[in-house]
Parts: structure tokens; sequence; C-alpha cells
């Protein structure tokens, strides 16, 4: 059962970071990728940690992307705040996102209304997603 998110979850974003349930049991991964010194960051972040209790199966990661390098890897983040949606390893979606947490919200809800098939079809439908597998796969990197 996934919980609350945790402040202390070790080795994500110093003691800023907040993991919510547990990843490795979550279908879906939600990963915030942002910095601490960005005010746009700050501000979505109370609204990020709230979209814990409207999808309760969903995991949430907030990574500090100066903090947690080896999390975001060769990933070019240049915006914030960049999301990525995972459903197992597969990227659905990765990159920048206004900071309005009702588009982050109907996203969600979209990619869970697929079935897994449909999912795995459109983590490879376009170059561009197919270029966002294995690059992408935030999963992978979390400690833990």
């Amino acid at each position: 059962m996934l919980g609350p998110a945790d402040p202390g979850v070790p080795g994500l974003a110093g003691d800023g970071g907040k993991v919510s349930g547990t990843v490795g049991e979550a279908e879906f991964l939600v990963s915030c990728l942002c910095a601490q010194w960005c005010g746009t960051c700050r501000e979505y972040r109370d609204g990020f940690d709230a979209l814990v209790q409207r999808f309760p199966d969903v995991a949430f990661v907030w990574v500090d992307v100066e903090d947690e390098p080896e999390v975001v890897d060769d990933l070019d983040v240049e915006n914030f705040p960049t999301v990525v949606i995972q459903r197992g390893n597969a990227v659905l979606f990765c990159g920048p996102m206004l900071p309005q947490h009702h588009l982050l919200e109907r996203m969600i809800a979209t990619y869970l209304a697929q079935t897994p098939e449909e999912s795995a079809a459109y983590a490879v439908g376009t170059p561009e997603r197919s270029a966002w597998q294995g690059l992408a796969d935030i999963r992978s990197r979390l400690p833990g």
C-alpha cells in the first residue's frame, strides 16, 4: 500500500527529497526534476506533493537535479519543472511542463486509463518517445 510522502528517504534531494509509496511496487512513477534554487520549482512543490492524495496508487518522486545528478544521468534538463512519467520502465512522457498542477493531473489520469498494451505501444509510437526509453528511465536509477 502506498503511503504519504516521506521526507526522510536517503539519497533523494538531501533533506528535501520526497518519495511517496514504494517505487518498486508502483506500476506508475511520476518524477519531477527540479532544482532548489528555482523559484518556480519551490512554488510547484506543494501542489506536486498534493497529487499523492489524488493518485494513491502512483509513486511520486521529487529529484533535485543538482543534488542527485546520478538519477538524472545524461538526460538534459533545460527547463523547470521537467516531468517524467513511467509505467514500469516504459517512459510515457518526458519534458518540461507548465507549472499548473491540473495539467499534470490530467496527464496522469490519461495514462492511467491506458491498458498496459496501449502504454507499451504509446511509449515507442514516435521517434521522440522512442528516444526517451532508457535515457529518461528515472526508475532504474533511483536508490534502493
